[in-house]
């Protein structure tokens, strides 16, 4: 992985022991599909990689729903931060 994890995690979590709550893995997931929107730019023809990137776009997706549901105000605060337009 092209990304380091250890930062994300320190900004996002929740508390100490914080290693997959919805907002972190929000977090995980954004910068996973950034890195993926760039590789995509120099290899235009990696379907299989695409297919993954689709797959995390809902996945997230579905994690923003849920927050949106339960935790509005973290959930604009987090789509404000990530820079995500929902």
């Amino acid at each position: 992985m092209a990304f380091a994890k250890a930062p994300i995690i320190e900004k996002y979590k929740a508390h100490e022991t914080d290693t997959g709550s919805t907002k972190l893995q929000v977090a995980l997931l954004t910068e996973r599909i950034n890195y993926l929107t760039d590789h995509f730019r120099a290899h235009k023809k990696d379907n299989h990689s695409r297919r993954g990137l689709l797959k995390m776009v809902g996945q997230r997706r579905r994690l923003l729903d849920y927050m949106k549901r339960t935790e509005l105000e973290g959930y604009r605060k987090l789509i404000q931060e990530l820079g995500l337009r929902y």
